[in-house]
């Protein structure tokens, strides 16, 4: 069983229903616990398949350039955080830092809970996963990091915006790149994280799923 879970066949099943199917059907109104069982099932299978089919240990690679990492995400961020401020004050001004300002506890608290519990397992999954099973099937990198950034955006297609699909098709491709270099999920996640927490902080987190 175990040695059918790496076959070609397999695999591109495997893709069709995690990456393809389960996105869809998440976008489909019916109970939430249903989704949330759907998806729990999804994220242990996934571990399961990194721990026992990939033999992944979650090691931090030891050769890992910070500083160089810090330097590429700090000058990315600063373009995102010109571009989304100026779109979000011509946008809804009333929007523009509100929980930073009116509700710091609650930023703070739900920066955390993003960080920790959201970004983590979608960069396992997304990147960790996604590379691990099928890379071998793209000859180009370029387009390997293409079809990332497009699963990660049908990922947030229960949204129905297509602004965040455009954001996550965006972002997507930021972190395959990221993951493509650096083979570290820790440091795509944290990058992850500071992008996404930014679009909470400046006011657009109410239509990424942020509690306002």
């Amino acid at each position: 069983m175990l040695r059918n879970m790496t076959s070609m066949t397999y695999k591109l099943s495997e893709f069709f229903v995690l990456f393809i199917v389960l996105p869809i059907v998440f976008a489909i109104h019916f109970p939430i616990w249903i989704k949330m069982s759907l998806g729990g099932i999804g994220f242990l299978y996934v571990i399961f398949v990194l721990l026992k089919i990939e033999k992944n240990r979650f090691r931090i690679a030891p050769s890992l350039n910070w500083k160089l990492f810090w330097k590429r995400t700090g000058i990315t961020l600063v373009g995102i955080a010109v571009i989304t401020t100026i779109f979000v004050w011509s946008t809804d001004q009333e929007a523009l830092f509100n929980v930073l300002i009116n509700k710091p506890i609650l930023w703070v608290f739900i920066l955390f809970i993003y960080s920790v519990f959201s970004v983590y397992p979608q960069e396992l999954i997304y990147r960790t996963f996604f590379f691990q099973r099928y890379e071998v099937f793209f000859k180009s990198k370029p387009f390997l990091i293409f079809v990332n950034a497009i699963v990660f955006s049908l990922a947030h297609i229960f949204f129905r915006n297509s602004l965040v699909l455009a954001l996550t098709f965006f972002g997507g491709l930021l972190f395959a790149i990221s993951f493509n270099k650096t083979r570290s999920t820790l440091l795509v996640s944290i990058e992850h994280a500071i992008y996404g927490c930014w679009l909470f902080t400046v006011g657009m987190g109410e239509m990424l799923g942020f509690p306002g």
